[in-house]
Parts: structure tokens; sequence; C-alpha cells
């Protein structure tokens, strides 16, 4: 028969497991965050910078609005 594991040491190795991976998550939207407002300074298209990134239309909208990155106008097509 098998012992059973000490529920403890594996809640101890799962906890480390997801504040590690939490860490990892959160530097990549950190980064995501960044390019999506890099490719706003640079005159992407809000749709184009939605279909590529995980956010939500509304959240990168409040992303720009949030560093004063006006939005595009009606019309204007990205160079």
């Amino acid at each position: 028969m098998t012992e059973a594991k000490d529920p403890l040491a594996t809640l101890d190795a799962s906890t480390q497991r997801y504040r590690t991976t939490e860490a990892a998550h959160e530097q990549s939207r950190q980064d995501v965050i960044a390019d999506v407002l890099a490719a706003l300074r640079a005159g992407a298209r809000p749709t184009d910078v939605v279909d590529r990134s995980p956010f939500t239309a509304a959240y990168v909208r409040k992303l720009a609005r949030d560093n004063n990155i006006e939005a595009a106008k009606k019309g204007k097509a990205s160079q």
C-alpha cells in the first residue's frame, strides 16, 4: 500500500507553484499593456490592437484614456 501524502506539504507545494506562476502571469500582463500602449502611440488602429491582445475593446480604450492617448479620428487610416 502507498502512504498518504501529508496534505499540508501538498498544500505548501501547490501554493508555491501558484505564487510562482502568478508572478510570471503578472509580468506578462504588464508586458502586454506596455506593448498595447506602444502600438496605440505608434498609430495602430485600436481594432487591430484589440484583435492581437488578450484584452477587450473596453479595456484597451481605458488604457488609452488613462495614458492620455487620443481616440483615433473616424475615417483616418493608420499609416
